[in-house]
């Protein structure tokens, strides 16, 4: 079930605070520009900006692909906590924000946003980063160029 919506477009907050890495079967996924901590996006392809806007199977698509990513998350074993958020106050686009949290990440126990705190990707992490989803998400995940953003 893709999502082939020729009309959608990434909001520009999240395209220039992201690498898009991504095109999963409903969704792009995203990394935010912070190399301090592991955090993906998902934006599913779909006009809505509500979880309950997406139909029944695009719901079930979107959490075997929170699913996935978090495994993949998960494969670092120093994380000690996932934080799957959907808020939208400020991007409206639906979008899912999946974290990998450490006790001793510099924001632990609280929140990652708005912290001045960050460090962008150098390319050779961004690469290798591209090199373990193409193993570990499904073949039917396509992978795309992403280039280090200052």
């Amino acid at each position: 079930m893709p999502a082939d919506n020729p009309d959608f477009s990434l909001d520009p907050r999240l395209a220039a605070d992201c690498h898009l890495l991504a095109e999963m079967e409903l969704s792009q996924l995203l990394l935010m520009n912070n190399a301090l901590l592991p955090w993906y996006i998902l934006v599913p392809r779909v006009a809505c900006d509500e979880l309950h806007q997406l139909s029944h199977e695009q719901q079930k698509q979107l959490f075997e692909e929170i699913n996935q990513i978090s495994l993949f998350i998960k494969t670092d074993q120093s994380i000690d906590k996932l934080n799957t958020a959907a808020i939208g106050n400020i991007v409206r686009q639906m979008h899912i924000h999946i974290m990998g949290r450490k006790t001793s990440d510099p924001w632990w126990p609280g929140t990652v946003w708005g912290t001045a705190q960050r460090r962008a990707y150098k390319q050779t992490e961004l690469n290798e980063i591209k090199r373990r989803l193409s193993l570990e998400l499904p073949k039917t995940t396509n992978i795309l160029q992403a280039t280090a953003k200052a």
